[in-house]
């Protein structure tokens, strides 16, 4: 049975810093590439950070770039992405991702809510 689950979404004010972790299960994690991707309330869903499947090349999207960084733990089967400098406007739901080739799985989403 395939499983990712996330963990490490919380509340925090701005400035601050969170590491978001995804355990995965039920299939071979070091062949896949991993994503975060997120969602606002009345927005799409967005790619946030991914990485390829031997954790060595990385990609963000423009509003993220130099605050956040992803990692993946083959040994561990966990993804991680460390925020950093968070805004009000990181506030959404994280949903891990796991891509290889046609197949995608998707976790349940941690929340992230970024406020004084």
């Amino acid at each position: 049975q395939v499983q990712l689950v996330e963990s490490g979404g919380g509340l925090v004010q701005p400035g601050g810093s969170l590491r978001l972790s995804c355990a995965a299960s039920g299939f071979t994690f070091s062949s896949y590439a991993m994503s975060w991707y997120r969602q606002a309330p009345g927005k799409e869903r967005e790619l946030v950070a991914a990485i390829t499947s031997v954790g060595i090349t990385t990609n963000y999207a423009d509003s993220v770039k130099g605050r956040f960084t992803i990692s993946k733990d083959n040994a561990k089967n966990t993804v991680y992405l460390q925020m950093n400098s968070l805004k009000p406007e990181d506030t959404a739901v994280y949903y891990c991702n796991a891509r290889r080739w046609s197949t995608n799985y998707w976790g349940q989403g941690t929340q992230v809510t970024v406020s004084s």
